[in-house]
């Protein structure tokens, strides 16, 4: 029988933050600034602040934000040092907790080791192709119900409207059941959990954006908890369903609390890094209308294989909506940086780094090395062609991690793109503002700046 795991038993006794002295070999910035000033000027504007730091300091150095000091470490390299992690030397949980600890505690991504393996092969079952294909099914419904009912004449904020698109579409994968009333509810309890995450203040205090986030966790954790009871012994696709019977290798099922855990935590991971995903690929083929119709011809040449429904047999087919997916992921990775905590001493390129030291990687930075992606700034899904990825380093790329804490909804996130864009680009033109330049927010999680002004016009011919 496998004992409950006690998350203190995977983590050496004395470990402990590093401080400067810890780190003083490395390169980087001195004390002597407040670090709540060094992680709002982060915050700001992340990739500018990595950049300046990597063209002064390189590609390894030191930093101060409002978790302590810690190492960043730049690169494909360092993202196959940190993410395969063979040794085991990294820390996801002890990573992720000061970020999320209070409103995502015990998802999937803040588990490690053997405890992260069991449960991930115990939820592994709801993203099996027999479910895959009912899921799709609720997703065509889905997008038609809703993206039917846009404007095609009239401006409108693509990114709250594809929220609650996404949000719905949840719904129905992950609950089976249609939102209620508690719809506006549920989204902006999401909504103050994920901000919650980079909250200057981090404790619950009155009226601060952290205080909001755990309540939201609250409510959340009441309305999933309410269901279980409902579920258990029953038959279901939905992912809740799955959950709820789900029986790890000596068919114990998940307690009440892990599943609540999991489904807020995945829920969170589908709903808010989808919509980010999906609005980015409307700016890229807003602006470039080149790509929109190429990838329209493809879709029209599925549509007269297949017909107008999207099936799970013609997923595949639709290669070039995919490399556009992907090249979107690169421009705005919706993880734009990964922490992790080091439980062991480790060296990289030269450097010492002891156990208790905060490292991260910067998904972001690496996705416009140019070393790798050739005019990085420039929207190219033939980046993403057999040919073209076969000498790139494997970790260039990684939106969706790597090694044992590779999303395990990464298919499932595929999917959910394939089919809006099929739907979108067999019904409708993507047309932006005469000159727009979009720009993003880009942590939590990237979110336009201006909501993505957009008309949704009617296809021609």
């Amino acid at each position: 029988m496998n004992a409950p795991v006690n998350p203190k038993d995977l983590y050496p006794a004395d470990l402990k933050p590093v401080g400067f002295e810890d780190l003083q070999h490395v390169p980087g910035p001195v004390p002597g600034g407040s670090k709540t000033l060094r992680t709002i000027k982060f915050l700001r504007d992340p990739r500018k602040t990595i950049g300046d730091m990597a063209e002064k300091f390189g590609p390894v150095f030191r930093r101060q934000d409002y978790m302590g000091w810690g190492v960043t470490l730049l690169g494909p390299e360092a993202n196959e040092l940190v993410l395969f992690n063979k040794d085991k030397v990294f820390s996801s949980k002890l990573g992720w907790d000061p970020v999320l600890e209070l409103v995502f505690p015990n998802g999937l991504m803040m588990m490690d080791f053997e405890h992260h393996r069991s449960q991930r092969k115990t939820l592994s079952v709801a993203f099996k192709p027999a479910p895959m294909k009912v899921y799709l099914n609720g997703l065509n419904e889905g997008i038609e119900r809703v993206a039917s009912t846009w404007s095609a004449t009239e401006q409108f904020k693509f990114y709250p409207a594809i929220k609650n698109l996404t949000l719905d579409l949840a719904a129905g994968s992950f609950l089976g059941l249609p939102w209620g009333p508690e719809a506006q509810k549920i989204n902006q309890a999401f909504t103050d959990m994920v901000l919650a995450s980079v909250a200057i203040v981090r404790r619950p205090l009155p009226f601060t954006q952290m205080r909001r986030g755990v309540k939201g966790r609250e409510y959340l954790c009441e309305f999933f908890g309410a269901e279980i009871p409902k579920r258990r012994g029953k038959e279901g696709d939905d992912f809740f369903t799955q959950f709820c019977n789900a029986e790890d290798d000596d068919g114990n099922p998940l307690t009440p609390q892990e599943i609540v855990d999991h489904m807020n935590f995945l829920m969170m991971a589908a709903h808010d890094t989808l919509t980010s995903s999906i609005s980015s690929m409307v700016y890229y083929l807003g602006v470039n209308p080149e790509w929109q119709e190429k990838l329209r011809e493809e879709v029209d040449g599925v549509r007269s294989r297949h017909g107008d429904v999207l099936t799970y047999e013609a997923l595949n087919e639709l290669e070039l909506v995919e490399m556009a997916f992907k090249e979107s992921l690169r421009l705005v990775p919706p993880v734009p940086m990964i922490p992790r905590r080091a439980v062991k001493d480790f060296e990289f390129q030269g450097y010492k780094i002891p156990a208790g030291a905060g490292v991260g990687i910067n998904t972001l930075y690496t996705h416009h090395m140019e070393e790798h992606w050739p005019d990085p700034e420039r929207f190219d899904p033939l980046r993403f062609t057999t040919q073209l990825s076969a000498n790139r380093h494997k970790y260039a790329w990684v939106p969706f991690g790597g090694g044992a804490h590779m999303c395990l909804g990464l298919h499932f996130a595929y999917m959910q793109a394939k089919a809006f864009f099929f739907y979108l680009l067999s019904n409708r033109r993507i047309v932006l503002p005469d000159g727009y330049q979009g720009a993003f927010h880009m942590v939590p999680i990237p979110r336009p700046k201006d909501g993505l002004p957009v008309t949704m016009a009617a296809r021609q011919g």
